[in-house]
């Protein structure tokens, strides 16, 4: 029966999280504690780190699942769009304001826990995959370059959410007129990732 072990490992770990996103919303990701977390997800600290083995490893199952799900929806709402360059600047977008209309996001991306998140998006290979994505059928989005240009994208956007512009037609402009080019074209000088 190791795979119903395996499904309620999987169970307990997704339990956990989400105990671990109302925190987050409700004390912030620096200050949210495992010991606090494993009190609200109902579970010992013991039961807790067998499936995470600390803050670190547990911040990144959590982006990552969510990651997950911002790169389905964003998929999903950008697929029916036969313009590559105007894909890569409404995904781009669209990553950007599903991320700040999900408190459990959000809460990222603010001042004292940017930093989390700017940390975890620059080594994290499933955001890495999912800025791949955005470029799926960019002219210059082959080969070497692409993950590169994965990279610099998950910056861009980490950029937007940390430093937002004025409103949305500035970030509008500013994707469409100095990321969708530098991508578009296929440059190989994308900043090193």
């Amino acid at each position: 029966m190791t795979w119903l072990r395996e499904e309620r490992s999987g169970i307990a770990a997704e339990r956990i999280l989400d105990a671990a996103a109302d925190l987050f919303v409700r004390r912030g990701v620096a200050t949210t504690g495992m010991a606090e977390i494993a009190a609200a997800a109902g579970c010992s600290r013991a039961t807790l780190y067998r499936h995470f083995d600390g803050r670190r490893s547990l911040h990144r199952a959590f982006v990552h699942r969510e990651a997950r799900r911002v790169g389905e929806r964003v998929a999903s709402e950008v697929a029916a769009i036969p313009d590559p360059e105007r894909r890569i600047a409404d995904a781009i977008l669209a990553a950007v304001r599903q991320v700040r209309e999900t408190p459990t996001l959000a809460v990222w991306f603010a001042v004292e826990d940017a930093g989390i998140a700017s940390e975890l998006a620059s080594t994290s290979e499933v955001i890495e995959v999912l800025g791949a994505a955005f470029l799926a059928g960019a002219s210059g989005a082959d080969g070497t370059d692409l993950s590169r240009q994965a990279r610099w994208v998950v910056r861009v956007i980490v950029s937007l959410l940390t430093v937002p512009a004025a409103d949305a037609d500035e970030e509008r402009a500013l994707v469409e007129q100095f990321v969708v080019p530098a991508l578009a074209a296929g440059q190989t000088t994308v900043p090193n990732a």
